[in-house]
């Protein structure tokens, strides 16, 4: 039996729970400016509805992005954390392959499509695919009007100006359900450009940094 839980962070709040291949629950939450506090409770949440326990979880798949700095530290941070925790696997995939996944399932994606995201700052992060939801060319980050004209996914397919005939939502149950499909893309986050949190050029005082609940088998 494999128990596969999944976490996005790369725009809101998402988690799934999988297993064997078959979605169990998925929630969002959609708040872009508090995944530290919404992103284990939600956890919590998608366990209770599945009726299954950490001890149970086998794998923890996680979105790397495209992102924002801040809210794709807090998912990738909390994957590792709980894979650690639970002596679980742990993988992560690019957030904009899950779309592209999700579009290939319903069976009608075209032969060359977009899948674009909100990158904010009047950009927007993007990247292609073919009709299997394979990734062609990118991540990138761009101004909208750079994105190819071709077949739109996405959160921020309308950002461009033109209508979104794929999938909108990120599914963070397919996500679960999808980890073997998705190609592996490491653990470090895609920020595709510098984040806002710069390091100090002068030392300063020593910050201790807040310690992390955790939640171990129930």
């Amino acid at each position: 039996m494999n128990l596969t839980l999944g976490i996005d962070t790369s725009t809101d709040v998402r988690v799934g729970l999988a297993k064997d291949g078959q979605i169990l629950a998925s929630r969002a939450v959609h708040d872009r400016r508090a995944h530290a506090e919404l992103l284990l409770p939600l956890v919590s949440e998608v366990m209770d509805q599945a009726g299954a326990q950490f001890a149970e979880l086998t794998a923890v798949v996680v979105g790397v992005g495209p992102g924002p700095f801040t809210g794709l530290r807090v998912g990738v941070v909390a994957a590792l954390t709980l894979a650690e925790v639970l002596d679980a696997e742990v993988k992560g995939v690019c957030s904009l392959d899950v779309i592209a996944l999700d579009w290939a399932e319903r069976g009608d994606a075209p032969a060359d499509f977009v899948v674009v995201a909100d990158a904010r700052r009047k950009e927007v992060y993007w990247a292609r695919y073919d009709a299997a939801g394979a990734r062609l060319d990118g991540p990138f980050v761009t101004k909208p009007d750079q994105v190819p004209e071709l077949p739109l996914a996405g959160p921020g397919a309308a950002l461009t100006g033109r209508v979104g005939v794929g999938p909108e939502e990120f599914n963070a149950g397919l996500l679960a359900a999808g980890a073997d499909r998705l190609t592996a893309a490491g653990l470090e986050p895609l920020y595709l450009r510098r984040p806002d949190a710069e390091v100090p050029t002068k030392r300063k005082s020593t910050l201790v940094m807040p310690r992390i609940a955790m939640m171990g088998p129930r």
